[in-house]
């Protein structure tokens, strides 16, 4: 297979070779390097909508003491952390997309790094969270005050804090013993794992079993788990003798149940075509992994406002609060 005209140019040139050992040079998209800019428009939107709807979320829960609810509670976590992911790549994808600033210096590229996955890996122990919260709603809704209670919920942050920590905190070290003899151009829009692996010349092999061992237990686990629950709930929910019980029950679970479907399936489809989809063109490696990054933040805050009435209520008031003090300002 070909490479890309343009990659195999910025592998010759001599900016961007293997000149300083402590530079590298993030590529962007090889193969739509001529669309880079129109791809900023969608990556501008999905950031704008990022910031807007995870800091509408938070200030509506924050502000409104009726929403200091444990599933609320969690929805804040996912907002604040949907926040930082977007924060550690939005500016430096937009960068690459506008005007090629690809360097990035290799303490920032595993910083980068270690914060993209750390992130990820807690974004998905507060969605394990959230069904757990679910599981307790709907099987044992007389004991739900008693089990999730605000110390539980602060202990259940710290440990989505530490879990995403500590299991991508050897990667960068691991990084560090190797040495990248040929190149250092990373042919993706942000410091990847295994795109940055891909680089060594020396035995990377601890590299990649650590990387895919930490994905099972994050994914792996936490998919599992979140099954079980749901399985849990459907027995509780088929048992309920009314249909507008049933109804009502199933309601309060679609919005997290979007949420799971927009978070894991392109990060099953990035982690499975960048393992096992070795004819996929490299463009649609990093366009999933773009996706997986991108759209989870933007949309899960839509997701909630839209599906659940207390947080659309509120949303509607505050607008209107704000209205009515511009209308009095202005009289």
């Amino acid at each position: 297979e070909k490479m890309p005209r343009a990659f195999a140019q910025t592998m010759e040139s001599p900016n961007h070779t293997n000149l300083d050992p402590s530079v590298f040079f993030l590529l962007g998209i090889p193969g739509l390097e001529q669309f880079h800019l129109w791809l900023s428009l969608p990556v501008c939107c999905l950031g704008t909508a990022t910031i807007v709807g995870n800091i509408t979320i938070l200030v509506v829960v924050v502000t409104e003491p009726a929403l200091h609810k444990p599933v609320y509670l969690f929805l804040c976590m996912l907002s604040t952390i949907d926040l930082a992911a977007s924060f550690s790549t939005v500016p430096k994808l937009l960068a690459i997309l506008w005007c090629g600033a690809g360097h990035i210096s290799a303490s920032a590229c595993l910083a980068q790094m270690f914060f993209i996955h750390a992130f990820c890996m807690m974004e998905s122990t507060v969605l394990l969270a959230m069904a757990f919260d679910r599981y307790v709603a709907i099987c044992n809704p007389l004991r739900y005050a008693t089990i999730l209670t605000d110390t539980i919920i602060a202990r259940i942050g710290v440990v989505a804090m530490v879990r995403g920590s500590m299991l991508m905190l050897p990667c960068p070290f691991l990084i560090r013993r190797l040495s990248f003899c040929q190149s250092h151009v990373i042919p993706h829009t942000y410091c990847e794992h295994m795109a940055v692996v891909k680089l060594a010349c020396g035995d990377t092999r601890p590299n990649r079993v650590y990387g895919l061992t930490a994905a099972l237990l994050v994914i792996g686990v936490d998919l599992f788990c979140i099954g079980l629950s749901y399985v849990f709930i459907a027995q509780a929910v088929l048992r309920l003798s009314s249909h507008e019980a049933r109804s009502k029950a199933l309601g309060t679970c679609g919005s997290h149940v979007c949420v799971i479907l927009i978070s894991y399936t392109p990060a099953l489809f990035s982690f499975f075509t960048h393992r096992f989809g070795h004819h996929v063109p490299l463009h649609i490696h990093i366009l999933l992994a773009n996706v997986y990054l991108l759209f989870p933040p933007a949309l899960n805050p839509i997701v909630y406002g839209v599906k659940t009435k207390e947080i659309r209520e509120r949303v509607v008031r505050v607008f209107q609060r704000g209205q009515g003090t511009e209308f009095k300002v202005s009289e």
